[in-house]
């Protein structure tokens, strides 16, 4: 069972794993609509042009800021485009800071890696889908991501000789 001292950060008294979600926070968020107030006619439908393409990036990065504290960023970029031309483009950084102890490297990076990305997405997910909508733009929901899976590849990938994870401090 987690532990949490008078201050709020994780104490790992006896050796036991300590995960503690302090704040969850919009660090950076930004929508841009390039070819406004024409794409507006493109999207509707009233041109015949392509149909939007959507293209999602994701990252994260972590940085360790002591005492068992750590933030991390959950960086999402939405571009929706129509043949060549950008629709709108929607960023947002989700942090959260984790008050982390107990855990062996490999743990402390499969918990910075997988399980806060995880945790901070529906709150990202809720943001973009604001923007678009608020945007002019029909809605457009996140599928859901299996953080799990992608954090399974980056260490496969690692294990291939690629650039491992980085905390930064």
């Amino acid at each position: 069972m987690a532990e949490v001292a008078s201050n709020g950060q994780a104490s790992a008294q006896g050796g036991m794993p300590q995960l503690v979600l302090q704040k969850i926070y919009v660090k950076d968020v930004s929508f841009e609509v390039p070819g406004a107030p024409q794409i507006f006619q493109e999207f509707s439908g009233e041109s015949d042009q392509v149909a939007p393409q959507v293209q999602l990036n994701l990252g994260h990065k972590a940085m360790d800021l002591g005492n068992g504290l750590y933030e991390v960023v959950l960086s999402v970029t939405l571009t929706c485009t129509l043949g060549e031309r950008t629709a709108y483009l929607a960023e947002v950084e989700q942090a959260g800071l984790f008050g982390i102890a107990g855990f062996g490297a490999e743990e402390l990076s499969g918990v910075i890696g997988s399980y806060c990305p995880n945790l901070l997405f529906p709150y990202a997910r809720q943001v973009i889908s604001s923007m678009v909508l608020e945007g002019g733009f029909p809605p457009f929901l996140l599928q859901p991501i299996n953080f799990d899976a992608l954090y399974a590849e980056q260490q496969r990938r690692m294990a291939g000789g690629d650039a491992p994870f980085q905390l930064n401090s």
